[in-house]
Parts: C-alpha cells; structure tokens; sequence
C-alpha cells in the first residue's frame, strides 16, 4: 500500500507523517512518534488503554484510522503534563492512590479530561459514563472516581484565581 501523508496538530503542535492506509492512530503514536503513554490493550476499542482526545472527544485510538485524523487536534497523555508540572488529574490519580499497575492510567485520565475540560462540577455518575470505556482490572474505581473529583476542584480554584 501507498504510504500518504498526515498532517495533523498533537499535543498542540502540528506535524505531518507517512502513514500507511492500514495504520490506527495508536500505531502512529507509539510506532511512529514514539508516544508509548497510550497504551495498546485490546485492539478492539473495548478497553480503553489507548483512550486519547481526538477534538475535544475522548476517543479509542486503536479502531481510528490515521488518516481519519487529517487536520485534527490530538491530545494525549505526554500533552497534559510534564514530570516537573503534573496535570491536577495526574497529581489526584498518585496522591489518591487511583494507579496500581498503570496500565490503564493514562487512558483513563484522558477519558477524566475530556468531562473536566467541559465540567468542572461532575457528579459521580458524570464521572462513571465517561470513564466507562476504561477497563481497570487492579483498583475498582472508587479511588479513580474521587482522584476526578479532586482534580476537579483543584482545577475549579485554580480557575477562580
């Protein structure tokens, strides 16, 4: 198959890459741009280890189509934070205890950043239903519910000030 370019904005800078047709927006990331923070699961979009903000939506990478990303705005886990300034859901997720292998965190703090980037008030349901694509075989996700909750009201004072 031919390989096409790709242009697209990640993490808020824009960049274009040789994809082939058969490419998922997973396999760019990790193979490609070397992003391995979203996680490559089930390959079928049923657990949520590849979840990245594709325009403002959280999104199962591995079932999108590269080329389905041409001139979108891709968000993931390497975009929201840096080791020295962790993203609110970050620093909630570690102090909360809401990770216990990880494999699932970066997947499902993206899911929790897509409701806090349009509601900074969830309700424990609202965090639920966007989190229930996200498949956590290690912590339940009475831990993960509250580290949303938290990060919220961190990002609602750092909001007012």
């Amino acid at each position: 198959m031919q390989k096409k370019v790709l242009q697209f904005k990640l993490n808020g800078e824009s960049l274009a890459v040789l994809v082939s047709p058969a490419d998922t927006l997973v396999d760019v990331l990790r193979d490609q741009l070397g992003l391995t923070g979203t996680k490559k699961g089930c390959g079928k979009g049923e657990c949520g280890a590849c979840t990245v903000i594709m325009n403002g939506k959280s999104v199962n990478s591995c079932i999108i189509p590269a080329l389905q990303v041409m001139d979108a705005e891709i968000e993931t886990i390497e975009g929201i934070g840096k080791p020295e300034k962790l993203h609110p859901l970050q620093e909630s997720f570690i102090d909360l205890g809401a990770i216990q292998c990880g494999f699932c965190t970066p997947g499902m703090i993206m899911s929790a950043k897509a409701l806090l980037d349009i509601n900074l008030s969830p309700t424990t349901a609202d965090i639920k239903e966007a989190i229930a694509g996200n498949i956590c075989r290690c912590t339940g996700y009475t831990k993960i519910e509250e580290a949303v909750l938290a990060a919220a009201d961190k990002m609602k004072i750092k909001e007012d000030r």
